[in-house]
């Protein structure tokens, strides 16, 4: 897939850069696989915000994606490779040969014909899905379980790729997009390839509308704001944070600062994130 630039007939649209989708090969989704979709604007069951600057947006319908790949031995074919508004990944239509039809995550190199099967006894292709323990070190692969038979977890957006880099016992080393390297159960489920949509991350927005269209409401930098609204504001002009560490709205340390508290896997993980490669 190749990036589109536009003329700069207007401001917004200089520096805008855009899909060409010359991979999607059906417009509109399969009706027995969209619900609808009800939008929260960030606001939990008790009308409280907890996620900040949601809102608005395009109006869009959720597609079932088929995360646990759960149609063992059953072979399918192909049938359209789709957008989907909800992720930045690619969706594949496939035809089971029982009659069901299902989507999956469209991994690079996957195409419509293309025939694709899960289980244990699958061939080492892209597209199928099988346990981790009959994959060989080395293979990239994407929507990585956690736990057996929960479905993909791991490794789902666009360009997104795990290697598995070796095994022992009943767990394997697998290397993450974000450099960790963690250990998962080798009867987990993962999916051979790469993630497809790779140029996704080279996508300008060009304005702030077609921010608001995903549901992305402004961000305000917090030393614009007042001291009452923010520990980072007030001050005569332009002043710096002025405090020991950048602090939220409510105080809390922040850019930066660690959030993780799940000591309970801190055991699965073999190197973090972040950490630079000797």
């Amino acid at each position: 897939m190749a990036v589109k630039k536009y003329k700069p007939t207007t401001p917004g649209m200089r520096d805008r850069t855009g899909y060409t989708f010359e991979e999607i090969t059906k417009d509109k989704p399969e009706r027995s696989l969209i619900i609808e979709k009800r939008k929260r604007g960030g606001r939990n069951s008790y009308g409280r915000v907890t996620v900040r600057h949601r809102g608005g947006g395009h109006r869009q319908k959720i597609r079932i994606v088929d995360f646990k790949r759960s149609k063992f031995d059953i072979p399918a074919r192909v049938a359209a490779i789709e957008y989907d508004p909800n992720r930045t990944a690619r969706l594949a239509l496939l035809n089971y040969v029982d009659g069901e039809k299902r989507y999956i995550l469209a991994p690079v190199g996957l195409q419509v014909g293309d025939m694709v099967v899960s289980g244990k006894n699958a061939e080492v292709r892209i597209g199928n899905s099988l346990p981790i323990s009959n994959i060989p070190t080395g293979t990239m692969v994407h929507n990585v379980e956690l736990k057996e038979g929960r479905g993909g977890q791991l490794v789902r957006s666009a360009g997104g790729a795990a290697q598995l880099l070796a095994k022992e016992g009943d767990y394997a080393q697998v290397r993450l997009p974000s450099g960790e390297v963690r250990l998962v159960r080798q009867a987990c489920y993962a999916t051979i390839g790469q993630v497809g949509n790779l140029d996704h991350g080279n996508i300008k927005l060009g304005k702030a509308g077609r921010k608001r269209h995903l549901g992305i409401r402004p961000t305000v930098r917090g030393t614009a704001m007042s001291p009452r609204d923010h520990p980072h504001g007030g001050g005569e002009g332009r002043q710096p944070i002025g405090m020991p560490g950048p602090k939220s709205p409510w105080g809390k340390p922040t850019l930066g600062a660690k959030t993780r508290r799940n000591k309970d896997t801190d055991k699965y993980i073999v190197r973090r994130r972040g950490r630079k490669r000797r």
